[in-house]
């Protein structure tokens, strides 16, 4: 392991809407494998420090991108830009699990601004 790269998280962290775990963080980049269980859907968010590759390991689901949605299943990706509104919902039967890779300045939870949220957890605005 290099000197700029934290170790991967042992165990699941988890949320009303599966869980996820580290694979591999460093300075410049965080990777999560999230399992979103089926009819879970994240938070519709956007960060203001960091952009977002989704690539969906197995299961189905919708995307929310800005206005758009977008119907997704295994081998298919999407690019989520810096301050985009963005959600990922399960749509199928079968656990949904998606690698997400992050890049930017910051991978901390600070950098989240939910707009709407299932289980009661909006936050304050982000000033850009």
């Amino acid at each position: 392991m290099h000197d700029d790269e934290k170790g991967v998280s042992p165990s699941a962290d988890e949320r009303p809407w599966g869980y996820y775990r580290v694979l591999s963080e460093g300075k410049d980049h965080k990777v999560k494998r999230i399992v979103i269980y089926p009819g879970g859907r994240l938070s519709l968010q956007r960060h203001r420090l960091r952009s977002e590759h989704w690539y969906v390991l197995s299961g189905e689901g919708i995307v929310t991108l800005g206005d758009q949605d977008i119907s997704v299943k295994a081998g298919q990706s999407v690019d989520i830009p810096v301050y985009f509104l963005h959600r990922i919902v399960n749509t199928g039967g079968d656990d949904l699990a998606v690698i997400e890779i992050q890049s930017g300045d910051d991978f901390s939870e600070d950098d989240i601004e939910r707009i709407e949220d299932d289980y009661g957890r909006i936050t304050e605005k982000i000033q850009i």
